[in-house]
């Protein structure tokens, strides 16, 4: 893949902030978007704006082809095996609410365990603690390794009887630990429990085999993947869905409304109570479109490149400690760090006046900064359209912040 090339195509990077070249090293948070899917967007509002489903005249008909369209393009990318198990929802936070809500409150009781990690971002732990508090089931965390790695023995040895979901991030947000979903989702199974997967750092990343990876639910967000804001999906086993009970209950979603009664839709209709968030499906699927276009496989490889670059420029850093493992093979393309003595703010504040843009703060994962032992930290976090030269950028204005830092003090 050639990212200049693919730059190209993201006009938003073709701008100057405070003066100089716009450098986005944020797209963990979210990223760009490109021409193809702008203008998917742009032609859906222009061309065939409808309700979807209802209708039975043309535009309806054409949306509803293009929401449609969408959730199949959606289940040939994580390879589901049918649409009937593709849900769309407003993100990765709704998707896993919607499992905790459902599943997890009807099928847990006291005495059940939820065993999650201590890297989890806030989506993947507050519904949980809410699943415990209704249930009276226990939340687990697993431990992590020096590295911030998970162990497999540590899984076998939390992971018992007892537990009924294991929720875990497959790729981590602010470490870059990829961590071993197939594995784990094998010893829940072998102990009863279902798998849970916050796919929101790997969908747009890496090439995702649900059927594989055997996991029973997959929570992913179309915002991180060159896709819109406000849409993203909820995958699960059938066989789960069918049992589960929707937690939205309006228009759409029904099948028969009496004056005390109502049924339900078949999946996955059933849980997409009210309008759907059409023109968002429709430009998730332009942004899958795009994606495998250039290769999945691609992507990660490349970003791989890019991460093993970062790690050495930054670790020259007089004062840098960077998080998570230290072998860029082990990382996703994000590098999180801090300056000593420096808060993460005050760097984000001084790249930003270089025209960088990284993330600060604790990034939704609370329990992982104290399990770290800082309050918060910067974090730069790479996609398909950066380069080195963005990383040679990065590393100048890290220099540049000790320097001004030192000085002042």
């Amino acid at each position: 893949m050639n990212a200049r090339e693919i730059r190209q195509m993201f006009p938003i990077l073709d701008q100057e902030v405070n003066g100089k070249p716009l450098v986005y090293l944020d797209s963990s948070a979210t990223s760009q978007k490109p021409v193809p899917v702008i203008e998917t967007l742009d032609k859906y509002y222009r061309e065939y704006n409808s309700n979807v489903h209802r209708g039975v005249h043309t535009l309806g008909t054409r949306a509803t082809d293009g929401y449609e369209g969408a959730r199949e393009k959606v289940r040939k990318f994580i390879n589901a095996k049918s649409t009937e198990e593709v849900i769309f929802t407003r993100g990765t936070t709704t998707s896993i609410n919607t499992v905790a809500a459902s599943f997890g409150r009807t099928n847990l009781t006291e005495g059940d365990e939820i065993v999650i990690s201590y890297m989890e971002h806030h989506s993947n732990i507050i519904p949980w603690q809410q699943v415990a508090k209704h249930t009276g089931a226990t939340l687990k965390y697993l431990p992590l390794q020096e590295d911030g790695t998970i162990s497999l023995e540590d899984v076998r040895e939390t992971v018992t009887a007892d537990t009924k979901i294991v929720s875990i991030m497959q790729v981590s947000n602010v470490l870059g630990v990829m961590n071993p979903i197939k594995e784990i989702a094998k010893i829940a199974h072998e102990n009863g429990a279902i798998m849970v997967v916050d796919g929101a750092q790997s969908a747009p990343h890496m090439k995702i085999d649900v059927q594989d990876l055997d996991c029973d639910f997959l929570a992913f967000s179309a915002h991180k993947m060159c896709g819109p804001t406000g849409i993203g999906v909820l995958y699960g086993k059938k066989k789960h869905l069918e049992k589960m009970e929707p937690v939205e209950f309006g228009g759409e979603m029904i099948d028969f409304v009496g004056l005390y009664e109502s049924t339900w839709k078949e999946l996955p209709w059933k849980f997409e109570g009210g309008t759907p968030i059409i023109a968002g499906a429709i430009g998730l699927g332009a942004a899958i479109d795009f994606l495998e276009q250039i290769g999945l496989e691609e992507i990660e490889a490349y970003e791989h490149k890019l991460a093993a670059y970062a790690m050495e420029k930054m670790s020259a850093i007089d004062g840098m400690t960077i998080y998570g493992p230290k072998e860029a093979s082990k990382r996703a393309g994000l590098v999180t760090f801090n300056i000593d003595d420096v808060h993460p703010h005050d760097v984000a504040t001084v790249l930003d006046a270089e025209g960088i843009a990284v993330r600060a703060g604790h990034h939704c994962a609370q329990p992982l900064m104290k399990w770290l032992k800082v309050s918060a930290t910067a974090r730069a976090s790479f996609y398909l359209y950066n380069t080195e030269e963005d990383i040679d950028k990065l590393v100048s204005g890290l220099v540049k912040t000790k320097e001004y830092f030192s000085d002042v003090f």
